[in-house]
């Protein structure tokens, strides 16, 4: 790591010393939250979270080897050096400012209501054709994620794609201070966090935050196709659109959807005309495609690279990862929910072959529409021609109610619990369905892709 000396930590966290000068010269290894992971010169950061109290465990990360805690408080007799903050957690997000500052390198910030992960991957397989990239591991996009992606910064890096996630006003310019973005890229504004956000309005005020803190030079990549981000006001700076009608400036023509095998297009730019094959399940992976092109030209890459950084693409656990058995497909898209993605997977259905079946859970932060936009969700698939649609929690209920609002041969059934819907599995999926999961992350829909796997 870059200058992460103790000497400089202390004035980038503003905090105060305790402990032995003659190690103030000393730079830390790596940096880590739990005891458990803690070694020789680290930098242990004790974080009071929901279940547990890191403060509790300073002495086990000295005896791990800690060069250095950062806290909020002084423990009694620490075995090593201890920097006092006001907040461990803002201190990692002004360390990790300060560590950026140490490269200068571009630095792409992803963010959306759908398709961030998928995007920040699709990007740095781009990206990395001609760079070497950093990008954001699984999806620790939050207060504390963004900050470790940062650390992980090295020198040989020429770029980075940081996906930042957030679901109240004001995290985004915390992050965006943390991260320092000269590119944004804004996937699409959905029904995503409307307990907090209160609107789609309200969502697309949060997240363009990212543009307070970017410079006039920045670049802002957005998708044409959503109509809140097509009127974005993008303060003066570049501006890229990505899309599927003619006005966009990276566009898809020619779009042929394969089922499984994901789908091909041609990407068009000016004159540049890029043949692209996304190996992925899902329509919305073609705009995934898309924003990765739209990044890669801005970067200078050929034609070539980004239709084989396309091509190289591989989905996340969780996001849209096809699972063919000897009985069904799955299609295993139950790591995060909202009205938008549900139907973008069950539009993507359209060209699979036999019944196809949605099992469905609970989509959770939406606050007083949670009810009208469960309902809406059970009438598309309907109207879309799912043959079988299943569901449990509590306001799932209401996807079957919009099931059998709308005139169609599509069966619901609504379970009192993921248990008992587990145990009905082998009487209502028949050999050959293609099945889509999908829930919020805390449902733990894994539960239900691991059960069909088994019949």
């Amino acid at each position: 790591m870059r200058r992460l000396s103790l000497e400089n930590i202390i004035p980038a966290v503003h905090g105060s010393y305790h402990g032995d000068s003659a190690l103030l010269c000393r730079e830390v290894s790596f940096i880590v939250t739990n005891s458990l992971d803690a070694g020789t010169g680290c930098l242990f950061a004790a974080i009071k979270g929901d279940h547990t109290d890191g403060h509790r465990y300073i002495n086990d990360a000295f005896e791990a080897g800690a060069l250095c805690v950062i806290a909020e408080r002084l423990p009694e007799n620490p075995a090593g050096a201890v920097i006092i903050v006001r907040s461990t957690e803002e201190a990692l997000r002004e360390l990790a400012s300060f560590y950026r500052m140490q490269f200068n390198i571009p630095v792409l910030g992803i963010t959306g209501s759908v398709g961030k992960t998928t995007t920040k991957e699709m990007a740095a397989s781009v990206l990395s054709q001609r760079f070497s990239t950093l990008k954001t591991e699984k999806n620790l996009n939050n207060e504390l994620g963004v900050p470790f992606t940062i650390f992980r910064l090295r020198d040989e890096h020429e770029l980075a794609v940081v996906e930042m996630g957030i679901n109240h006003f004001g995290e985004m310019r915390r992050l965006t201070h943390t991260a320092m973005p000269d590119m944004a890229l804004f996937t699409n504004i959905g029904f995503s966090h409307l307990e907090f956000l209160g609107n789609r309005e309200g969502v697309l005020k949060a997240k363009s935050e990212m543009l307070e803190g970017m410079p006039e030079s920045g670049v802002v990549f957005i998708n044409g196709d959503d109509d809140l981000l097509s009127e974005m006001d993008c303060r003066g700076m570049k501006r890229v659109v990505f899309g599927t009608t003619e006005d966009c400036d990276v566009r898809a023509e020619n779009l042929e959807l394969l089922g499984v095998r994901g789908s091909v297009c041609d990407i068009v730019s000016g004159e540049r005309r890029i043949s692209a094959k996304i190996t992925a399940f899902g329509a919305h992976m073609v705009y995934a495609a898309l924003a990765g092109a739209a990044v890669g030209l801005q970067m200078g890459l050929t034609d070539n690279e980004i239709s084989a950084g396309i091509l190289e693409y591989e989905p996340v656990d969780g996001r849209s990862s096809v699972i063919e058995t000897e009985y069904c497909i799955i299609i295993d898209d139950c790591y995060n929910s909202n009205p938008s993605s549900v139907l973008s997977g069950i539009q993507s259905m359209e060209a699979m072959q036999g019944r196809k079946v949605c099992i469905l859970g609970d989509m959770l932060e939406l606050g007083e529409s949670a009810d009208g936009l469960h309902y809406s969700v059970g009438k598309a698939a309907a109207e879309e021609g799912v043959d079988l649609v299943l569901t449990c929690g509590e306001f799932s209920q209401q996807v079957c109610e919009g099931v059998r609002g709308v005139s169609s041969k599509t069966a619901s059934w609504s379970f009192p619990s993921k248990e008992e819907l587990i145990a009905m599995l082998p009487r209502m999926i028949e050999k050959g369905d293609a099945v889509l999961v999908k829930a919020s992350h805390s449902i733990k829909f894994d539960d239900i892709v691991n059960a069909l796997k088994e019949l």
